[in-house]
């Protein structure tokens, strides 16, 4: 399959100048090339800094949330590999002061090995840092096994909450409580519907059937739990929505944000259809889903596919999922939206 680029080995670096190119009142490029930083940083006036270090090739995530409200920067590695913990240190030197900082990490193997090295690094020099791991996916473990679970895109709620409140001014504690509040009030499940294509080899990622879907790919084409033949989506939305209240019954009434995200294939038709039909299921529970977040922002070049996220937060969270923030890529959600 075409690819758009100039050479495989200056694909992040093309990328990041565009960024910074596109967006210069608010972004900027680090003291390290791989590092994207908010162009005015609070993070050595008292704020907590929040940063993520992540392999490129999934866009908008995570260098489209650097911003006011959102992070303060993120480190970034090459198509589908985690940055080396040397690099995650450099960013997390040049965003972290008094306040202390923490570190997103999404539950996969790479980026936990480097991540975790990467804070214990920082700590050795003095800063106060503090990993976060994120996990969601409820198809890569059993239920009572969360913490083996990958990070998928329900992982979004926790930069938008923690940014918002490390902006209000909590700290470094504080800020870690909420977000393992925020990771046990999420549960995601995803669907393949067709292949990615690595920029590198131009390999597709996996194959499928024309007639079936794969339940619970992830995002770099780990394998799922298993398929299912094509067919109405309202059947293969109810399929999802159950399984995800199975893992995390929802009682009826309780407030619920539902996140419908896209692979990187789907259209916008296809999303809000799903959404149609999430919101439909729910409410046979009793449950209207409001402030939603719909959209491609956790991809995986042109994979067809989407994932369901269901968040149930408390009053404070809510208040920080819908604050202002002046992240380029990450959407402005209505207050009234359900």
């Amino acid at each position: 399959m075409k690819k758009l680029f100039n050479s495989k080995d200056r694909m992040p670096d093309d990328m990041i100048d565009g960024f910074v190119a596109a967006y210069p009142g608010i972004v900027a490029r680090g003291d390290n090339p791989r590092v994207v930083r908010r162009k005015t940083l609070r993070t050595k006036d008292g704020k907590v800094a929040l940063l993520i270090g992540n392999g490129c090739g999934h866009e908008p995530i995570a260098m489209g949330f650097v911003g006011e409200g959102l992070l303060d920067a993120n480190v970034v590695g090459d198509v589908f590999a985690a940055p080396s913990p040397d690099m995650i240190l450099e960013g997390i030197e040049e965003v972290t002061g008094d306040a202390g900082a923490i570190l997103l990490i999404s539950r996969h193997e790479g980026d936990v090995i480097n991540g975790n090295a990467a804070a214990m690094m920082a700590q050795e020099d003095g800063l106060n840092v503090r990993p976060l791991l994120m996990y969601d996916d409820i198809s890569s473990a059993p239920k009572g096994q969360e913490d083996e679970r990958r990070g998928a895109a329900g992982t979004m709620f926790i930069y938008k909450i923690l940014g918002a409140a490390a902006e209000a001014g909590l700290g470094l504690d504080d800020l870690m409580t909420l977000g393992e509040e925020v990771r046990a009030a999420t549960r995601t499940l995803g669907v393949a519907v067709s292949p990615g294509v690595s920029p590198l080899s131009g390999e597709v990622m996996f194959t499928l059937p024309d007639d079936e879907v794969f339940i619970g790919m992830g995002v770099h084409g780990e394998p799922g739990v298993g398929r299912r033949k094509v067919g109405p989506v309202n059947d293969l939305v109810r399929f999802m929505v159950d399984e995800l209240l199975e893992d995390r019954p929802i009682a009826s009434g309780t407030p619920t944000i539902a996140l419908i995200n896209g692979s990187g294939g789907t259209t916008m038709m296809e999303l809000l259809t799903i959404y149609r039909e999430v919101t439909a299921h729910l409410a046979t529970h009793g449950i209207t889903p409001t402030a939603p977040m719909i959209g491609s922002y956790s991809t995986t070049q042109e994979m067809g596919g989407f994932s369901i996220s269901l968040f149930t937060p408390t009053a404070q969270m809510a208040e920080f999922w819908l604050a202002p923030h002046a992240a380029p890529q990450f959407p402005h959600i209505d207050r009234q939206g359900g």
